[in-house]
């Protein structure tokens, strides 16, 4: 692992242990060149996962890029870090053992509006904001007419 203070080649890992997820291991490391502390993650990764846009491009998936929407989407909530993660953590699993390589970009969006709508009803509704490029306010009037029928329908479904 590279030092990202002084780019050296060689560093060297002083402890080991599994995250709080348990689905990664956390690494404390210090480069013997310049003395540097860093923390790494390492994770499991079944499969490459390929992300189909809507314009045909194909771009390799980004687990982070998916953690920063997250983050984004529940900026000022009162969601813990732990919790987000293992949204993500549980997104990407199910993308990996779907047993498909290439997945489409709107598959990853609507498991996290699905993960979001478990976390937090305003983060659900920002990220679908801009998932679903809202341009009027009858568009949040419609996702949330959408998601009380949702709630509806799973409230009585829970009932003797």
């Amino acid at each position: 692992m590279r030092c990202p203070f002084c780019n050296s080649p060689d560093t060297q890992v002083k402890d080991s242990r599994p995250a709080e997820d348990n689905t990664s291991i956390r690494r404390r490391r210090v480069c013997p060149d310049c003395g540097g502390r860093f923390t790494t993650f390492e994770r499991v990764q079944l499969r490459e996962l390929v992300v189909v846009k809507k314009s045909g491009r194909k771009v390799p998936f980004d687990r982070d890029k998916l953690m920063r929407s997250f983050e984004l989407a529940l900026r000022k909530r009162p969601v813990d870090r732990d919790r987000i993660e293992r949204a993500v953590s549980g997104i990407v699993r199910r993308l990996e053992s779907s047993g498909e390589s290439e997945i489409q970009s709107e598959e990853i969006g609507l498991h996290a509006l699905e993960a979001l709508k478990n976390l937090d009803d305003v983060a659900f509704v920002r990220f679908a904001s801009v998932y679903r490029d809202f341009s009027t306010t009858e568009n949040f009037e419609e996702i949330i007419a959408e998601f009380s029928a949702k709630l509806a329908r799973d409230s009585k479904a829970d009932e003797p």
